[in-house]
């Protein structure tokens, strides 16, 4: 439970930095608390969408993956990014990736702040 929690604060994290530094994402609240908690709900939805979507669509795209050398994988990342933007829409979530573009540089900065915060905080079993 308590990896979980890390999860959806790094999460929330690397969303509110590509948020920040990519000017077509977009994340609204009236108030700080209130943009906190469309961050976290937005984390949320983002780990539950690369939690079932994401190995589907890999899985299936595995050819390709392997043909580009990976660099499909920076595609299936904008386009769960995508998902995310579209599902909190339809949720009346105030966050929003406009344009494909936005997203792969978007998932790009996700990835690469996931990757630090991963260095920073290893999965709990190589914790001893």
């Amino acid at each position: 439970m308590k990896n979980l929690v890390i999860r959806l604060l790094a999460n929330a994290v690397a969303l509110a930095i590509a948020s920040w530094i990519v000017a077509g994402i977009t994340l609204q609240g009236a108030t700080t608390g209130r943009r906190i908690l469309t961050l976290l709900i937005v984390a949320a939805i983002f780990g539950v969408v690369n939690a079932i979507v994401k190995p589907v669509v890999k899985l299936l795209s595995l050819p390709f993956i392997i043909l580009t050398l990976g660099l499909l994988t920076f595609v299936i990342n904008a386009a769960m990014l995508l998902l995310t933007s579209w599902i909190t829409g339809k949720l009346d979530v105030q966050f929003h990736v406009d344009g494909f573009w936005n997203a792969l540089l978007g998932a790009f900065i996700i990835t690469v702040v996931g990757v630090i915060i991963n260095v920073i905080l290893p999965d709990k079993a190589e914790i001893k």
